[in-house]
This record gives C-alpha cells, structure tokens and sequence, in this order.
C-alpha cells in the first residue's frame, strides 16, 4: 500500500510540473521578452523624434499681408 502512496504522489507532482509548473516559466520569459522588444522598439521610436526638427513656422504677423490694409486693384470690364 505504501508504495502505491508513493506512485500515486510522484505522477501527481510530475503531472503539476509538466503541465503547470514548465508551461507558465516557458509563457513567462516569453511574455518578458516581448516586453523588453517593445520598449526597445520604443526607445528608438522617441530617439527618431527627438532627431526630427519640424520646419519653422511662419510668423502670422508677416509684415507682407496685414489685415486691414487696403489693396489696390484695377476693375476689368
């Protein structure tokens, strides 16, 4: 009887580490490693950015076009 407690034991804690312990590491480092290339995906993504300069912009008070001034035209017929 003993060693039936035994046998019944030892399939049990093989059946726990092969089917539950393994596959949870496995899933684990896996899941980190896809972390870990996001972040680095993410990293040069804002290093990019950082290198980008926008082109300047206009100033909106340009001394060519002020509302309000009157501009001369001629009427065609």
């Amino acid at each position: 009887m003993k060693y039936i407690l035994w046998a019944i034991g030892i399939y049990i804690l093989y059946q726990f580490i092969f089917k539950l312990v393994i596959p949870v590491y496995i899933a684990s480092r896996k899941i980190k490693k896809g972390f870990r290339e996001m972040q680095s995906r993410m990293q040069e993504q804002m290093q990019q950015q950082q290198g980008f300069t926008p082109p300047p912009q206009t100033d909106p008070a340009d001394p060519k076009h002020k509302a309000g001034d009157y501009i001369e035209f001629e009427e065609v017929q």
